[in-house]
This record gives structure tokens, sequence and C-alpha cells, in this order.
């Protein structure tokens, strides 16, 4: 597991606009070290990567102790592509699945 700051890129497998599968209205967008979801950018601090049997997977955290339990509620705190090529986005509260967006 790599651990990188938020100015680090996310994997490029990842970057770029996607589109939720089922609300289309929903957009993610990654561009660099920057997530952004529900008309929001996602502030954290730092970022795991993970490669394991074909799976990528990257997960978002903060320092602070005392705000971990809001950010993991309020925001996307994983990425997920399978070894199947599917991409989804996750928190404690929701999991969604992603394609891109052709526009």
């Amino acid at each position: 597991m790599t651990q990188l700051g938020r100015d680090e890129p996310i994997p490029a497998a990842m970057q770029g606009r996607w589109i939720d599968v089922d609300d289309p209205s929903v957009e993610l967008v990654i561009d660099g070290g920057a997530v952004a979801c529900f008309g929001r950018t996602v502030e954290y601090d730092y970022k795991s990567i993970e490669e394991e049997d074909g799976t990528l997977t990257v997960n978002l955290m903060v320092n602070d102790a005392a705000s971990e339990d809001s950010f993991q509620r309020s925001n996307i705190t994983g990425l997920v592509i399978t070894p199947e090529g599917e991409f989804h986005a996750y928190n404690v509260k929701f999991a969604s699945q992603f394609v891109r967006n052709s526009d």
C-alpha cells in the first residue's frame, strides 16, 4: 500500500469525468489528485493506493481523528476499479458505479 499526499495524482485509470450508471445527473471528476462529486470537491489530506489481484483501490483520508466520522459520512472516501473494469465510488453510507462520461 502506498500513501500519497493530496497533490499527488490518483492513478491514470481513474482520471477523467464519470457519470453514475443509475443517475446520469451525478458526475464524478478526478483531475490529478482532486476528486469532485455532488457539486463539491472532497477535502482530504492523504490517500492510500493499493493494487491487489487486479483490483485498484484508492482510499481518501483525513489527519484529524476528531473529524474522521464526519468526513466518512459526508464525502467519497473510496474509489475502486474491479478486475472486470467496473469503477465504483463509496463511503460508509453509499456506493455507486460510474462509467466514463462521453460528452
